[in-house]
């Protein structure tokens, strides 16, 4: 007999999607993100009787699914040592059999992909996740429905693109950006409908037709063209949307995706964002931070649309606001749960680095970083105008001086040690590093990085490197992370701002990092 290799150890479903398994127990995590339940693992005998209602259920997965049921044809054939077959598996007369392995379509790559790349599942602590609700809403969608067909579009396209991006495959773009247009004609017509309009499918796919927008790197400038869709949907769904798990997840990606666009970007709303301060729990660390976040855009908004060149008053008024805010912000880390706070270790070389228990703990802080910079900056300036009005007007000295508090050596101070702390947390952010400091091992699937997190440091590190005050050795570390996740991950926003942010700066050395073939999942064929 030919020794026809080591079995596999994964389970069932995953062996059948032709993917790797990250053979956790009882159940592995790939079966919850893909939204179907972990089927288990087969036992070290490979020949065995195996159980009929397995058999007949992974039969019935494998001709059921809407996905590899298509005849689409595979741009490169899967490794493997077993037979291909163009649909179902074949049948064996004897009862000593193995399950045949289905074979994997690009697009059932793509969804696959997509999943596990891009979904957090939210724990039962904070709840913080990452479209932890797309595999219960994806698996629902209904075609004869106008906002299930929208989202799986929307889906279908965003996983398409995403997947095209990092194995470089032309026909699934193509098939991405035809599938986009549907879902934006799909989602106008849901939009159009009162009730339509209201449902957790129509606000996922604004939130699905964003990213694909990202991956892509096709913002109008900087600027998304999501924005006053999400301004739109958070408004009319009012409080309900955060009465469950689902519909926080889906506000908090919509709200900071407007923060972003206000702070980082200086764009303003269209419709008035105040309500969303009396929808907070100052009890939660994120609601908190959020609200601090909402108190600086309002400060924003009203710097931009006073009269120019505002009075002395005026600004004062601003430099109090100011102050306030940060003093909210400092006191941020000061009631944030033992599990939030972040640990400092040291690395094989000595370094100073800060890891988390959660890798959502670490993007949540280097947020908070980022916006605590945004602040500090602003009272640079506000000091500076306030010095340059007294001393243009020749105001007497003020007997209450605001500007007193407001010294700039403190100010910078904490600009850099805020930059310092993001880059610090880099190592543990990209998982080059574990909670302890250890450099993780190549090929470890739960070290291994995913895109979803690269995603999440995008406009944090953009911001520190572009407008804050990194050192020349910081400013490089952050732009090789960019290109690093613009090229490995296929997010071409952030090449796009690695690019913009060595604009601004004026920097003539490239920091680009050239994507590596070993940081392509395993189950994504590679091209030569």
């Amino acid at each position: 007999m030919v020794y026809g290799g080591k079995p596999s150890t994964g389970c069932y479903l995953c062996r059948k999607r032709k993917i790797k398994c990250d053979e956790g127990r009882p159940e592995c995590r790939n079966c919850g993100v893909y939204g179907r339940p972990c089927p288990g693992y087969r036992p070290d005998a490979v020949f065995r009787n195996e159980n009929k209602r397995v058999e007949r259920q992974a039969k019935k997965d494998i001709l059921s699914s809407d996905i590899s049921s298509q005849s689409v044809t595979p741009l490169s054939q899967p490794p493997g040592d077993v037979d291909r077959h163009s649909g179902s598996p074949s049948s064996t007369n004897t009862s000593l059999s193995l399950i045949p392995i289905a074979d994997a379509t690009w697009e059932d790559r793509a969804i696959c992909y997509f999943f596990d790349q891009y979904i957090v599942k939210s724990d039962n602590e904070d709840g913080v996740g990452h479209l932890d609700y797309l595999p219960l809403l994806y698996s629902q969608i209904d075609q004869q429905k106008s906002t299930s067909s929208c989202l799986r579009w929307a889906v279908d396209a965003t996983a398409f693109m995403t997947l095209a991006n990092v194995s470089r495959a032309p026909q699934l773009m193509m098939k991405a950006r035809r599938g986009y247009g549907k879902a934006l004609s799909s989602l106008r017509e849901a939009l159009a409908s009162p009730t339509e309009a209201l449902k957790d499918e129509t606000f996922a796919s604004v939130v699905i037709l964003s990213l694909f927008e990202d991956v892509t790197g096709e913002r109008n400038g900087l600027y998304s063209s999501h924005t006053a869709g999400f301004e739109f949907l958070m408004k009319i769904r009012g409080k309900g949307q955060l009465n469950n798990r689902h519909g926080r997840d889906m506000f908090n990606f919509a709200y900071t995706h407007t923060s972003v666009e206000i702070l980082a970007l200086g764009d303003k709303p269209r419709i008035d964002m105040e309500w969303i301060l009396e929808l907070l729990n100052i009890d939660d660390p994120v609601d908190r931070l959020m609200l601090a976040a909402s108190k600086l855009s309002q400060l924003f908004l009203a710097m931009q649309a006073a009269p120019s060149p505002p009075d002395l008053a005026i600004v004062k008024q601003w430099m109090t606001a100011g102050q306030e805010c940060d003093f909210e912000l400092s006191q941020w880390t000061l009631h944030l749960p033992d599990r939030w706070l972040p640990l400092v270790v040291y690395s094989a070389q000595g370094e100073t680095l800060l890891t988390y228990n959660r890798i959502s703990n670490c993007v949540i802080w280097n947020y908070y970083r980022a916006v605590r910079i945004m602040l500090q900056q602003l009272l640079l300036s506000l000091k500076r105008s306030y010095s340059d009005l007294i001393s243009k007007n020749k105001v007497p000295d003020d007997p209450f001086p605001v500007n007193v508090a407001l010294d700039e050596t403190s100010l910078r101070a904490v600009i850099q040690e805020m930059t310092t702390d993001v880059c610090r947390s880099i190592p543990f952010a990209m998982s080059d590093v574990d909670t302890l400091g250890r450099p993780t091992k190549p090929g470890d699937y739960q070290s291994t990085i995913r895109a979803v997190q690269g995603y999440a440091l995008l406009w944090p590190l953009w911001y520190i490197v572009s407008c804050g005050m990194p050192s020349p050795q910081q400013a490089k570390q952050i732009n090789l992370v960019l290109y690093r996740i613009g090229n490995q991950q296929g997010i071409n926003l952030a090449l796009i701002l690695a690019r913009e942010a060595e604009r601004i700066r004026g920097d003539n050395n490239s920091f680009r990092a050239p994507p590596l073939e070993s940081d392509l999942p395993e189950f994504i064929p590679h091209d030569h």
